[in-house]
């Protein structure tokens, strides 16, 4: 059986995010998620938070920083990766979720719809092949998507 190491949260910026360049010029976004894990306490439920830093790489991290703002909802898929360093003679380490996809969520300081990046884009709305957003109370024609005609119901 092989190995896997994969990780899908959903939870809030506790910080705005953080972009920064390597030396050759590789953009690293890093902010941290903080996701409630619900417990039973005696007879009462708590929310018990627990923080993850996530980092997002290149044109992504680009492109979404100025989105990743405190208190937005956000969606993360990736996977662990572990950082080991000597530092005054003690081994640290560090674990970190690097992200492979991002999906900005409702909430937070600027609200909105929904939107993914990094896989299939989703928008909230539908799209005729265009590319044009198309109002959902437009009638649908045989020509918008070729599929009208087919259904047998």
């Amino acid at each position: 059986m092989a190995d896997l190491n994969h990780v899908v949260l959903i939870g809030r910026l506790t910080r705005d995010a953080e972009l920064k360049y390597t030396a050759n010029g590789q953009a690293v976004c890093k902010f941290s998620v903080a996701v409630n894990r619900r417990r039973k306490s005696g007879e009462q439920w708590v929310d018990e938070p627990n923080f993850f830093d996530v980092v997002l790489w290149g044109r992504q991290g680009e492109t979404l920083n100025q989105y990743l703002v405190k208190g937005k909802q956000v969606g993360v898929d990736g996977e662990l990766r572990q950082d080991r360093w000597e530092q005054d003679g003690q081994n640290r380490s560090r674990v970190e979720i690097v992200a492979a996809n991002l999906q900005l969520l409702g909430g937070g300081a600027s609200g909105g719809a929904s939107s993914s990046y990094g896989g299939a884009s989703n928008t909230g709305g539908s799209y005729n092949n265009g590319g044009a957003p198309r109002q959902d109370n437009a009638p649908v024609s045989a020509g918008d998507d070729g599929f009208t005609n087919d259904i047998p119901f």
